[in-house]
């Protein structure tokens, strides 16, 4: 019996490097994923996906992720545009965009005139010199930069390979103008609370499945969660090593975990 699994109402589910592999050709399901979507469903656990996604609106990924098989819905996703655009909102900040193009309808109702912040996303092909140097001139140009990150990741996993994420280039910016971005998606903790709360969860009766050992697992585990690593995506057997983080247990995939979890109800 894993003690992991006991008295669990709810789960937070990363996205890409646990349902599946993204990439140019719109990604792929990671095996056994759609199925183990379905059995949380049918088996009366809450569920919320928790992701760092900035390549496309929630609708347009959810939408994608559809099409691949997965029982999704634009309600249960928890993602950093639309929670930047509230703080946007009720801070009056006006944005600098740098991010990648079809994240952009996520902001259409922000004002964006004479911009006295920036904010950065997954950008992709948009992260060149010229665009990152535009965004360092806005925020030099500051007494007090403000700068919103969608996420730190390092890297993420494509069908391709590695790639670099915005943590990178946010570090550069930090770096480049003596400042400290604020971070909007995970590791963050009101990230996690904003998932928990739409799920109608405590941390102590949730669990949350990712592929990232600082991002999806030390954060959740901040929160007060059980955190679980899969050993898709992005995982490395180098991150069992990790100095400050210990996840709960790892599983080789998704559908492991859930078969572990449903056991215990």
């Amino acid at each position: 019996m894993a003690a992991w699994a006991r008295a669990v109402r709810g789960l937070l589910l990363d996205v890409s490097g646990v349902l599946y592999d993204s990439g140019g050709d719109g990604g792929v399901p990671i095996a056994g994923s759609v199925e183990a979507v379905r059995r949380i469903k049918a088996s009366g656990l809450k569920l919320q996906f928790c992701t760092n996604e900035t390549q496309a609106t929630r609708e347009g990924f959810v939408k994608k992720l559809q099409g691949m098989g997965f029982d999704i819905s634009v309600a249960e996703v928890t993602a950093p545009a639309p929670a930047a655009c509230r703080i946007l909102k009720e801070r009056s900040l006006r944005p600098h965009l740098l991010v990648h193009n079809d994240l952009v309808p996520e902001f259409a109702e922000i004002d964006k005139t004479n911009p006295n912040c920036v904010v950065i996303g997954d950008a992709a092909e948009n992260f060149t010199y010229a665009n990152l140097n535009e965004a360092f001139r806005v925020l030099i140009a500051m007494e007090k930069p403000v700068l919103i990150s969608l996420g730190k990741g390092r890297y993420y996993k494509e069908t391709d390979g590695l790639k670099l994420d915005v943590g990178a280039y946010m570090k550069a910016l930090e770096y480049a103008c003596d400042a400290q971005a604020e971070v909007v998606g995970k590791p963050a903790k009101m990230f996690f609370e904003s998932a928990l709360a739409e799920m109608g969860v405590p941390p102590q009766q949730a669990i949350m499945i990712g592929d990232d050992i600082v991002n999806d697992v030390g954060g959740a585990q901040r929160c007060g969660m059980r955190a679980l690593q899969v050993r898709t995506g992005k995982y490395r057997p180098c991150d069992e090593n990790h100095p400050h983080v210990k996840p709960d247990a790892y599983v080789n995939n998704l559908a492991e975990a859930v078969d572990i979890i449903l056991q215990q109800l």
